[in-house]
């Protein structure tokens, strides 16, 4: 599971940096440029892989062999997030790259902005909102130049989805009470119903074994001569071609790799491609969660289910990383710490777990992101999402520092503080310790928050359904919220000030009760998962901590702001509510899940948004933000061996994405 910040712009905007300064910079060997390019609500960043020149020739061509499989997969996703993306893709690239008219026209302008937008969000849906992109270059235009450059497409299909709002409008819909399957445009069904998903599902399932495979994780479901079947992503099936490729650069990073066992990693891994055997699979996160001794490590695969509306079928993706050892000290001491924390964890004794097994966690540096990791990415993961394996082996968690720090560098003075944070007191407050606290609570979210607590026998993992996504996100935040407040990471000496957590306190209230609003479209409600958890969180304190005035909005000037009047009191309501996300996640009771999101997590008050959105504007903060990666050359000996990988920097949007999809394109 991965804690997104794909990234509002209030934590951007508030994280101030505290180790690093701006400009000069020894891995680029010149002023670092973090910004490459800005368009409609997206800023797209760069990111520094740090200490690379460090690693050992063996280990940099690993990590080039590996980033390679990264990228063999992105037309997966494309085609997963769509069955018309990959098509409309190469329509659009080929129009844009041949088109010899005038480049300062509305429309060809119209088309490079929607080109940038589908490439951000690996189709034709917004990343974030799900929602379909409206062109805003004519039907007509496009038409000449496709009969112009004589591209070949189904135009009478493809304009259809283009330019028609009303076919395949969102990508993933969760309105409570509709057909979440029919009216989500994903490519992951085909011809079946949610209730013919569900029953499917419930008639193969077995929730009385111990060790349950995921079910659906790597698998299209699709209804076949009047009958519902599972088509598997492996070798021989569905997605062959990037598979094949993916593991065939799996199969040479296995060469290069540190020690046997990330060796049997790997090997594991390309097992599971080849065979799309799920128990396979969890061979495979069982061998990759017990090796914490490999310094380079990745993600590869069908993992995060956010876009699929059932949260069965997971998205694919991969990042490529190694261990940031200096940094790491500070994930080192909390897990070495797991089982503290679970003992005192406060929801019912029933739902702790009594011997926390194998949590291992480490501060990251990324060195390439891939998939539904890119262009915007998480900050932090916590993995295998297998409730079974991380009891009997434990979990590993990291947090991409390397990726923070980007966030950081690029949002000096953009002046959100001095529009939304209510008084200088506070503003002081978290340029000390926004920081330090922003990444803790990613620590905690991801090594002890995802990892604790544990199911009730006969539970089905799958039982809170559309809304499980957002109750996990929300139990992960909770858990990191309660403990950035307690006296613990004092004597840690993960924090040096008993008052340093109110710093992550405010950002977060201010974020879930206002400031997150500024990605949403007026009249719309909350609907990406990470966004409902932290909305959920905040009005549900806000509305239990009302009779004492625990948080309060305070109107000055004729604009909003949030005071929180009561720390303490704050983090009793975090201990409470997690007490109540713990009990309904280990018992599975849906109902009352149901109710806690539709209640506190969904609904937007018209009045406040419009302001958000307003003062948001006088500002013009991105709202998300994502990565170029950086590009990675082989220096080869004359026989033609790889004999070390250099890195450089300097690849713009645009060239990265044109080039992926010429030297990438499998499907």
């Amino acid at each position: 599971m991965k804690l997104s910040h794909i990234i509002t712009a209030s934590i951007s905007a508030l994280m101030l940096s505290t180790s690093c300064s701006r400009g000069n910079d020894s891995a680029a060997g010149t002023d670092f440029d973090y910004t490459v390019d800005r368009f409609n609500d997206i800023e797209v960043l760069r990111y520094k892989v740090p200490d690379f020149e460090n690693l050992t020739p063996q280990q940099r061509i690993l990590v080039y062999h590996l980033t390679e499989a990264a990228l063999a997969g992105r037309d997966i996703l494309w085609d997963q997030n769509g069955k018309y993306n990959l098509a409309i893709r190469d329509m659009l690239e080929s129009v844009y790259t041949g088109y010899q008219g005038d480049k300062s026209s509305a429309d060809y302008i119209a088309l490079e902005k929607y080109l940038k937008q589908i490439w951000f969000a690996n189709g034709i849906h917004h990343h974030y909102s799900m929602d379909k992109f409206t062109p805003e270059f004519s039907r007509e235009f496009l038409a000449k130049q496709v009969a112009e450059l004589g591209v070949k497409a189904d135009t009478a299909t493809l304009f259809t989805v283009i330019f028609d709002p009303a076919v395949m409008a969102k990508r993933v819909n969760q309105a409570e009470g509709q057909d979440l399957i029919a009216t989500s445009a994903n490519n992951l069904y085909e011809g079946v119903t949610q209730a013919e998903v569900e029953a499917y599902y419930n008639a193969i399932k077995d929730t009385t074994v111990a060790n349950p495979i995921s079910y659906g994780l790597n698998t299209r479901i699709a209804k076949i001569d009047g009958k519902v079947v599972e088509q598997p992503y492996k070798v021989g099936g569905l997605y062959s071609a990037a598979i094949e490729r993916i593991t065939g650069h799996l199969t040479e990073a296995k060469k290069y790799a540190e020690n046997p066992a990330q060796a049997a990693t790997i090997q594991r891994l390309i097992d599971f491609y080849t065979t799309g055997d799920l128990a396979t699979f969890d061979d495979y996160s069982i061998k990759w969660v017990e090796d914490t001794a490999s310094q380079v490590d990745f993600i590869n695969g069908f993992i995060e289910s956010y876009g699929d509306p059932l949260g069965m079928t997971g998205s694919w993706e991969s990042i490529v990383n190694f261990k940031n050892i200096e940094a790491s000290d500070r994930t080192e001491k909390i897990s070495a710490n797991a089982q503290w924390f679970e003992d005192n964890s406060p929801v019912d004794a029933r739902f702790r777990k009594p011997h926390v097994k194998g949590v291992s966690a480490k501060v990251i540096t990324a060195a390439i992101l891939a998939g539904d990791s890119y262009p915007a990415t998480p900050i932090g993961i916590n993995l295998p999402n297998a409730n079974w394996i991380r009891a009997a082996h434990g979990s590993k968690s990291v947090t991409l520092e390397n990726i923070t720090q980007a966030y950081d560098e690029a949002s000096h003075g953009n002046g959100f503080n001095e529009e939304f944070v209510i008084d200088e007191q506070t503003s002081d407050l978290l340029d000390r310790y926004l920081f330090i606290t922003d990444n803790l609570h990613t620590d905690l979210h991801e090594c002890l928050g995802h990892a604790s607590g544990q199911l009730l026998p006969g539970v089905d993992p799958d039982a809170l359904k559309a809304h499980g996504s957002t109750l996990e996100e929300a139990r992960a935040d909770l858990f990191a919220l309660y403990y950035l407040a307690d006296p613990k990471l004092l004597e840690l000496g993960l924090l040096d000030n008993p008052d340093a957590y109110k710093a992550e306190y405010y950002k977060y209230i201010l974020n879930g009760l206002m400031t997150q609003l500024m990605r949403i479209e007026p009249g719309k409600d909350v609907e990406e998962a990470h966004m409902r958890n932290r909305q959920l969180i905040s009005k549900w304190a806000y509305e239990k901590g009302k009779d004492a005035n625990v948080i309060e909005y305070v109107k000055r000037d004729g604009k909003t702001f949030i005071q929180i009047n009561d720390y303490e009191a704050l983090r009793n309501l975090f201990g409470q509510l997690l007490h109540e996300i713990q009990r309904i996640k280990s018992e599975g009771d849906y109902e009352a899940g149901r109710d806690l999101v539709e209640t506190y997590a969904v609904k937007v008050d018209p009045e406040l948004h419009r302001e958000v959105l307003d003062r948001y504007a006088s500002l013009n903060i991105a709202p998300y933000k994502g990565f170029v990666n950086p590009v990675y050359t082989p220096v080869k000996d004359a026989d033609g061996n790889i004999i070390d990988v250099t890195i450089s920097y300097d690849e713009e949007y645009i060239p990265q994405m044109l080039r992926y999809s010429r030297e990438y394109r499998t499907l």
